[in-house]
């Protein structure tokens, strides 16, 4: 079961990020993360107001906090690493985040089989090459480390989430995604401040039910993650929560055309084995 939740989680998230993206290349990406986590916000809320997660034991709050503030910071440096050099430089290595709640499940005494370590060895190199590294081209320092940063920002933020759905999944969430969006608030404020045209930061009735999609399948891929956290070992369910690239590239292809080149085709194999490995073991 911890498998199959984390699996779904990837699926939600690789379609997020692909209904996400492509809203973004009309509209202003800042806003679409924003508006899309206050829709999550507001949906997390009312699905904790009905189960009474609101008087939850309070040990998931720094988790949570912790959570909304990295996948900020993660989200906003890869933003800005994709503006500042090549996505297939920048994307490999923000899908490096992973390897953060591994290193920390290991460390906090987590004993995968040997087939399973073999299979989060072949996974994460098959989520790498999948999201089309770029082996020809150079990059500059600063995309490198703002991809860097990126990545760091997404592992911490999988792995508080981790933690804190020890406490409570449902208010980690909801924590989280109210960090999060007072946060980008907040930026909205300065970049007004700043005069940034409000034009900018608007969205149509298309546009924004798209984006409230997204808000909602990101949520529920946090959900999912956090649920097959509290099944299983962090180190094991961080990398089936990580395939997302993968079914990034794939929606791609399918609805966009987008070809995939030879070392992207063997990423997607090598991460679909690397899944078997990890549920076989």
């Amino acid at each position: 079961m911890a498998a199959l939740l984390a699996l779904l989680s990837s699926l939600l998230w690789g379609g997020a990020d692909f209904l996400g993206g492509t809203v973004s290349r009309r509209r202003n990406a800042a806003l679409v993360v924003g508006v899309s986590q206050a829709a999550g916000l507001l949906t997390i809320f009312v699905v904790a107001v009905l189960a009474g997660a609101l008087d939850d034991d309070t040990g998931y709050l720094p988790w949570a906090i912790l959570a909304g503030a990295a996948g900020v910071v993660g989200l906003v440096s890869f933003y800005a690493a994709l503006a500042a050099g090549t996505m297939g430089v920048v994307s490999p290595i923000a899908a490096l985040g992973v390897v953060v709640p591994v290193l920390a499940g290991l460390a906090q005494g987590e004993r995968p089989s040997g087939w399973q370590l073999a299979g989060i060895a072949v996974a994460i190199a098959g989520v790498v090459l999948a999201s089309g590294p770029e082996l020809s081209g150079k990059a500059g320092a600063r995309p490198v480390l703002l991809a860097a940063v990126a990545a760091v920002g997404f592992g911490v933020a999988l792995l508080a989430i981790a933690r804190g759905s020890q406490h409570s999944t449902l208010m980690t969430l909801t924590t989280m995604r109210l960090t999060s969006v007072s946060l980008l608030a907040a930026a909205l404020l300065v970049a007004l401040g700043r005069g940034t045209p409000r034009s900018t930061f608007t969205l149509d009735r298309r546009d924004l039910a798209l984006v409230a999609m997204v808000g909602i399948a990101d949520l529920s891929a946090n959900l999912t993650f956090g649920l097959a956290s509290r099944r299983a070992d962090v180190s094991v369910v961080s990398v089936l929560g990580s395939l997302y690239p993968v079914v990034t590239v794939l929606l791609a292809r399918a609805f966009h055309g987008e070809r995939l080149g030879r070392l992207q085709s063997t990423g997607v194999a090598g991460a679909l084995a690397g899944v078997v490995l990890i549920a076989t073991g």
